[in-house]
């Protein structure tokens, strides 16, 4: 089939790659010349282990390319998919959705034959319908479908995401219609190689579709905070929360996942989506209390975890050098996007700290948003002279760190651990004063 793809972030870019290694003809489209400069040379913007290969080896069989005047391949495409950005709007907390009204009339003027129009960007419930009517305003006598597909990629694991996942939800109205028919033919053969087993395709309603995307994000937000909420309770009372989190993870109802304490979620997806979830539940008059505080809860912790740091140094900062390892959001990933670092460093750095870091791969973005921090080209680096080095992120070098040179580098061996990476007791032989999250 030949799919449009409008938007090459992340979503666009994964999913374009993902589709075309399906044997699909993929054009991705995007108003950025130097991004799409980028991709023609071969060059990837965003890190995402193997998206490389992907890419390279699709564009090379003839099934991936990129442009900026993405006309011909609408008029051509099956499938037209939206993958533009949503962010938070300005003062409300609303999804910004002129990105994707902006795509909807541009595909509307460009349609030829029956295309299904498939919104991927994660939009506020009800945008299938804004996006159909756009394109039945511009364009009258278009054949079309408007289809909610939203994605549900973990940044680091993507690809494997797309191609193994637990379900694919495919929002379509009037499903029983010559239309609706025709659109969930198309779907299924996008996804056709999913089907060799037990297919994973979930056939919904458009705006129920919208609303599975947002509720779950939002569900497990909530299971992160909940478990720091109890890391901060095990603390009080002298409990281990990584002993609890697994009491209470193999549960089946509960299960293991996203039960990790540490300094609060971030990321491109949680934030934004708990927060836009919260507006379009005030605004259908049913508020979300639960999210509303998990919101809050988080946006709280973040800006606390400086104050972990100050007590581990005896209660003061002025005049300390603190190292902080990892700046992203998460492993695996450049993202930077409400990372606990932009709230962390800045926090000590008011508070009278030097403050020198290092990320694997969020250096060169951490350098614009946090230009007060010194950045260093290793985790020694930034340890050398430091009086407390900070986990932030768990990536893999820092879970096989070399303890010993790192205490000889260090002015104090001070080791805050946010994502409780190390033992205790093995850190206390070491001869480390260690501080982890959740454990009295």
């Amino acid at each position: 089939m030949r799919v449009a793809m409008i938007g090459t972030g992340y979503v666009g870019l994964v999913s374009g790659a993902c589709f075309a290694d399906f044997g699909h003809v993929v054009t991705c489209i995007d108003k950025d010349p130097s991004k799409i400069a980028r991709l023609e040379r071969g060059e990837i913007p965003i890190f995402e282990p193997g998206l490389d290969d992907l890419v390279a080896r699709n564009v090379r069989e003839g099934r991936l390319f990129f442009t900026l005047d993405g006309a011909e391949a609408i008029r051509q495409a099956d499938a037209v998919f939206i993958a533009v950005g949503t962010p938070s709007r300005r003062g409300d907390g609303h999804a910004d959705l002129s990105y994707v009204h902006a795509a909807a009339e541009e595909i509307a003027g460009l349609i030829e034959g029956f295309t299904v129009v498939v919104t991927k960007s994660t939009v506020p419930v009800g945008t299938g319908d804004e996006v159909e009517a756009i394109i039945r305003r511009v364009n009258p006598q278009a054949q079309f479908a408007v289809v909610s597909n939203p994605e549900f990629l973990r940044e680091g694991a993507a690809i494997g995401d797309f191609k193994r996942p637990d379900r694919v939800v495919i929002g379509v109205n009037d499903i029983d219609s010559p239309d609706g028919q025709q659109a969930r033919a198309v779907m299924n053969e996008l996804y056709r190689p999913l089907n060799l087993n037990e297919s994973p395709l979930l056939y919904v309603g458009r705006r129920t579709s919208e609303l599975i995307k947002y509720a779950a994000n939002a569900f497990l937000a909530m299971k992160i905070t909940f478990i720091n909420e109890m890391a901060d309770l095990s603390e009080a009372v002298g409990a281990d929360v990584q002993q609890v989190a697994r009491g209470i993870g193999l549960d089946k109802r509960i299960g293991s996942k996203f039960l990790h304490a540490g300094p609060g979620y971030g990321g491109s997806c949680f934030p934004k989506d708990t927060l836009a979830l919260v507006r379009t539940a005030q605004d259908a008059g049913a508020p979300s209390r639960l999210i509303e505080t998990t919101v809050e809860v988080n946006a709280a912790r973040k800006k606390a975890m400086a104050g972990r740091v100050e007590k581990a140094l005896g209660g003061s900062l002025r005049g300390k050098t603190v190292a902080l390892l990892g700046l992203t959001f998460k492993p695996n990933t450049d993202d930077m996007r409400d990372a606990p670092s932009l709230d962390i460093a800045p926090a000590l750095i008011a508070a009278g700290a030097t403050v020198r870091a290092f990320d694997p791969e969020g250096m060169t973005e951490a350098a614009h948003l946090l230009p007060d921090v010194q950045m260093t080209d290793s985790a020694y680096a930034a340890a050398e002279g430091a009086d407390a080095v900070v986990i932030v992120t768990e990536w893999d070098p820092f879970r096989a760190l070399d303890l010993d040179r790192l205490k000889v580098l260090m002015s104090q061996p001070v080791l805050v651990d946010l994502r409780n990476i190390y033992r205790p007791e093995d850190m206390a032989a070491r001869g480390f004063e260690y501080s982890g999250i959740g454990r009295g």
